[in-house]
């Protein structure tokens, strides 16, 4: 009995000695670690039926739970107030949107209309998959991996000095950019660019993602919006006439 005992507890240490080195491996930038990086980077969200299915995000929770990294690393740390958090934040949201739609976009040459979303106007049909889309695939999904995963990476790689920090938003914003160019061309880059860099800088400073989250679901549904009711030409006019 005793033998068993022994051989049994010296199972488990080692079964835990050989998760620990896998978590550490994950956490590190070598061939597990990279390869996670690659698998989450390159997932992104999957469309099913038309509605977003959020497998980048998800596997960052995986990773995070697999590695041992606490979520508050990755951003998730729980607001004093959820009330005033999601309030604050989703009127930034609304107030971003509306100054890119009518004020930058215009003067850097956008069209007025989104064409890759047009078929949204007037379109009740199509709104419960966008709604999902705002909330769960652009919300946290896009978040948790941009400004939550990428940004975790990049700290762990580089350090919290505030070159650092600078470096991980333009990184992070470029990258986020460029995943809008398949759907949405070159001002879609643009808009997803600055969106970047306006939350980045919040995550680099504050180190929380509950607020960006809030926030570009409040930017995704005014988007929505207007363009629903068929006002992107009107907005897009309102200063520049």
């Amino acid at each position: 009995m005793k033998y068993a005992a022994g051989a049994l507890s010296h199972m488990e240490t080692t079964e835990s000695r050989g998760d620990d080195r896998f978590a550490a491996a994950l956490r590190g930038f070598g061939p597990i670690g990279l390869l996670a990086i690659l698998a989450i980077g390159l997932t992104g969200n999957v469309f099913v039926g038309g509605f977003a299915f959020p497998l980048g995000g998800l596997l960052v929770l995986a990773w995070a739970a697999r590695s041992r990294t606490p979520l508050r690393a990755i951003g998730y740390v729980t607001p004093k107030s959820w009330v005033v958090t999601i309030v604050v934040a989703a009127a930034l949201g609304v107030a971003l949107k509306l100054v890119l739609k009518a004020v930058v976009m215009p003067l850097l040459g956008a069209d007025p209309i989104n064409a890759t979303y047009h078929h949204l106007v007037g379109n009740a049909a199509a709104l419960p998959a966008a709604i999902w889309s705002m909330f769960v695939g652009a919300g946290f999904g896009e978040e948790t991996v941009f400004r939550g995963f990428a940004f975790e990476r990049l700290r762990r790689l580089l350090g919290n000095s505030a070159w650092a920090k600078s470096l991980a938003v333009v990184v992070t914003s470029a990258a986020f950019g460029a995943a809008h160019f398949g759907t949405q061309g070159m001002s879609g880059v643009q808009q997803a660019t600055i969106v970047g860099l306006v939350f980045g800088t919040f995550v680099a400073i504050r180190g929380r993602i509950w607020p960006v989250i809030a926030a570009h679901i409040a930017f995704n549904l005014t988007a929505l919006t207007i363009i629903y009711f068929d006002l992107e030409s009107a907005v897009a006019h309102i200063v520049f006439k």
